[in-house]
């Protein structure tokens, strides 16, 4: 009998992964359609995957799946042939590679079924999703960010935009794209007559939210393809100037990959400028913060003199 989920514990399987010798590639894929039996279709995501040893965090609903997979690097072709010859929807799928390789990134394979694949907060029983607006490469990108007529808006939290953005872009505050979402609805209202270009990590918003701003009556909806990582990616093959700057932020144990060598946001605790996010060790803080290797010793990787005390005591 198969076991549907994982029975070791994250501590053993982190420790086995950090010192394993397989080399590993990140990918991230989504796919909005529509999942009749999405507990089944959750099952052999599972079952198969870890069979061929893929790490990571996959969420299935019934309106599609988003997945974020570290895959031993001799199975990449492996997965797409499997994921093609379970669904005609996977006929196309695109395999988003990570801009840093060989990083270890995640060591425990999680698949869940959720109410969304992005937790959107729309509850619009009319709404549908709508794949009219149009996809920008790099070379596109650029052109259109010389064009008065644009908006460049960025669709990720604060947090994520806090150490890397695209220069001039629009960006909303919030730690959820279920805030986000709304905030930029109502912002955008006012340029309907402008070309609005919007980009995330890897696209999976920009089809959400490009979708919602076309339900809303805003036209000319373009996103970057593939996202950041789609964008750095096409520029530097194509030999393009790289207009985003800093790290893109990654839903990982990485963190962040670097862009360019810009550092653009400071430590959160002596304000130098840093871009390195780390977590508070204090498990009943944990928050997310940015830190340098300075303050991190001194505060023994705490976010403050409290928590160390608190986990010294």
């Amino acid at each position: 009998m198969n076991v549907l989920h994982n029975i070791e514990s994250k501590k053993k399987l982190k420790k086995e992964i950090f010192s394993d010798n397989v080399k590993r590639i990140t990918l991230s894929f989504y796919k909005y359609f529509f999942i009749k039996d999405p507990f089944y279709f959750r099952n052999l995501i599972y079952i198969n995957f870890n069979k061929l040893k893929i790490l990571g965090r996959v969420y299935i609903a019934e309106e599609g799946i988003n997945a974020q997979i570290s895959v031993p690097y001799n199975f990449f072709h492996t997965v797409k042939n499997f994921l093609k010859k379970i669904d005609k929807n996977f006929k196309c799928i695109y395999l988003n590679k990570c801009l840093e390789e060989n990083k270890k990134s995640f060591w425990v394979l999680v698949v869940k079924v959720k109410t969304k694949i992005v937790a959107d907060g729309i509850s619009n029983k009319n709404f549908f999703m709508n794949f009219s607006q149009k996809y920008l490469n790099a070379k596109e990108v650029n052109k259109m960010l010389k064009e008065k007529n644009s908006v460049l808006v960025d669709v990720r939290n604060n947090y994520e935009h806090k150490i890397g953005y695209f220069k001039n872009s629009v960006k909303f505050p919030g730690s959820t794209f279920r805030q986000q979402i709304k905030l930029i609805l109502n912002y955008l209202s006012k340029f309907k007559e402008k070309n609005i270009i919007l980009y995330c990590t890897g696209g999976i918003r920009c089809e959400k939210v490009a979708s919602w701003l076309i339900f809303n009556g805003i036209k000319n909806v373009y996103q970057i393809k593939n996202g950041i990582i789609g964008y750095v990616k096409d520029a530097v093959l194509n030999n393009l100037s790289v207009n985003f700057k800093g790290k893109n932020f990654v839903f990982d144990s990485r963190m962040e990959e670097k862009v360019t060598q810009d550092i653009l946001s400071n430590c959160k605790n002596c304000n130098t400028p840093n871009d390195s996010y780390t977590n508070c060790y204090n498990d009943s803080c944990h928050i997310l913060m940015i830190q340098c290797q300075k303050c991190s010793e001194k505060l023994s990787n705490c976010c403050s003199s409290k928590c160390k005390r608190k986990i010294e005591a």
